[in-house]
């Protein structure tokens, strides 16, 4: 008799071993996968291997400042620090669950007080007391596989966001030199009018200008001056913001690196194949992981419209004197086996499995608008990628172009053949036209940015 809990034990354990495992086991949606990257010209080939996104950040980020930021910002982020707990959390909920396939044992004591007329007695009972939910059904081992896809999507989850702050990092500072650039445009063309205007003085008061001449040379050098303050700010507030993805206070100094103009960039960056993107983009393995979670609660869902098996046991000594409490003799243990079936519940039970299944069809719906606004990201910074770089190089010849004017105005003005309007005109023409050159600069640097990011880059450790 003594072996029987035994027996029972084994013979429950292989039932719950060998079980039916209720509910679909995941298999990968079809979904629609371009066969090239649509981009300005259609000319992104679907059989280049090679991508941009496969690149280490380090390698497509050049300038030694801006990678130092970006490894600082690596390790000090809010964001990657709470996206690193959410892993970790993850993954003790992976180790809860897994904990509900086993049975439970704890130790104790139990003090039983018995009274009757003409007796009464205490009696002590030390021993182990168990239970075990029988996962025959495959209720725990699917709540198992949901745990463990979320331990994976948050992994993912993690790599989405060291990937859109490498690309932040690397926005934020090209946007900070760019400004730096249109500063020193406004400090180098305020000296140069400022010179201008003592010029103007000098030809008013011999009486070869008009007093409009040097009114006009003024407003040249106020417009510019008015530029540098706006600058001024526009960079405090940039560093700023470049000092938060840090993980650090305002005011700590950003170090500068290369100008902006001198950043390199690919000539024609590779874009790889349109299916690798499903395995490099962080977002939709993240999605294709709820996915694989919402299937597995299907199967939980299941698993609990059948017959509930659990087994409790009790094991240890029970004597109504101490004395002999620890004697052979002394020795009991009980167990108790009971299955229940649901039989009424108002439709509890059924709506749970439809709630999971309309769960799980949100989830397939979100995977498969993750990969569509994958692709549209890639299209996008090819677009803009190549229209950037054919502004900018159309905004090179428009600066060419206003310097000679304004070169040709200032010439005329001091050989008599024109007013000083043409110059104000012309000089005006020039400062918007270098402005508007670093702007397209930044543009096109943005432009790489955005497409190593859509790609899926920048997670690499």
């Amino acid at each position: 008799m003594a072996a029987s809990p035994t027996l029972a034990l084994v013979l429950l354990s292989a039932l719950a071993l060998t079980g039916c495992i209720k509910g679909p086991n995941y298999t990968r949606p079809p979904v629609n996968v371009p066969q090239a990257y649509h981009g300005p010209d259609n000319t992104a080939a679907a059989d280049d291997l090679q991508s941009l996104g496969n690149a280490a950040w380090w390698t497509v980020f050049q300038d030694t400042e801006l990678q130092d930021l970006i490894r600082l910002a690596l390790q000090q982020n809010f964001d990657v620090r709470m996206a690193a707990s959410r892993v970790e959390q993850a993954q003790q909920y992976v180790t809860m669950a897994r904990a509900d396939q086993y049975p439970n044992l704890a130790a104790g004591l139990q003090i039983v007080g018995i009274r009757s007329p003409g007796s009464s007695y205490t009696m002590p009972q030390p021993g182990f007391f168990g239970s075990w939910s029988i996962d025959f059904w495959g209720r725990y081992r699917r709540l198992t596989e949901a745990a463990r896809a979320g331990f994976v999507a948050a992994g993912w989850g993690r790599r989405a966001v060291v990937s859109d702050l490498v690309s932040t990092i690397a926005a934020a500072y090209f946007n900070l030199r760019t400004l730096d650039r249109q500063l020193a445009i406004s400090q180098r063309t305020l000296a140069s009018r400022q010179d201008s205007v003592r010029l103007t003085e000098t030809l008013v008061n011999g009486g070869a200008a008009p007093l409009t001449d040097q009114r006009q040379a003024e407003q040249l050098v106020e417009s510019a001056a008015a530029a540098i303050p706006n600058l001024e700010r526009q960079i405090q507030q940039q560093e700023n913001a470049i000092n938060l993805l840090l993980g650090r206070n305002p005011g700590a100094p950003i170090n500068r690196g290369l100008d902006v103009a001198d950043q390199p960039i690919p000539g024609a960056p590779p874009v790889g194949i349109p299916s690798a993107l499903l395995e490099r983009r962080p977002d939709i393995a993240e999605a294709e992981q709820a996915l694989v979670a919402a299937n597995a609660q299907i199967g939980a869902a299941r698993a609990l419209l059948y017959p509930n098996i659990e087994l409790t046991g009790i094991g240890g000594l029970a004597s109504t004197a101490l004395t002999t409490l620890f004697r052979g003799a002394s020795r009991a243990w009980s167990y108790t086996g009971a299955a229940q079936q649901p039989i009424f519940n108002a439709g509890r039970l059924d709506a749970n499995v439809k709630l999971a299944e309309a769960q799980h069809n949100e989830a397939l719906l979100r995977y498969q608008q993750a990969i569509q606004q994958a692709f549209r990201d890639v299209s996008d910074s090819l677009i803009g990628y190549q229209k950037f770089r054919e502004y900018r190089v159309h905004e090179e010849k428009l600066l060419a172009a206003a310097r000679d004017s304004a070169a040709l105005a200032r010439m005329r003005y001091e050989g008599g053949a024109t007013s000083y309007l043409e110059v104000l005109t012309n000089e005006t023409n020039a400062y918007a036209a270098e402005i508007g050159l670093s702007a397209a600069t930044l543009n096109e640097r943005l432009a790489v940015v955005q497409l190593y990011n859509a790609l899926g880059g920048g997670w690499n450790p």
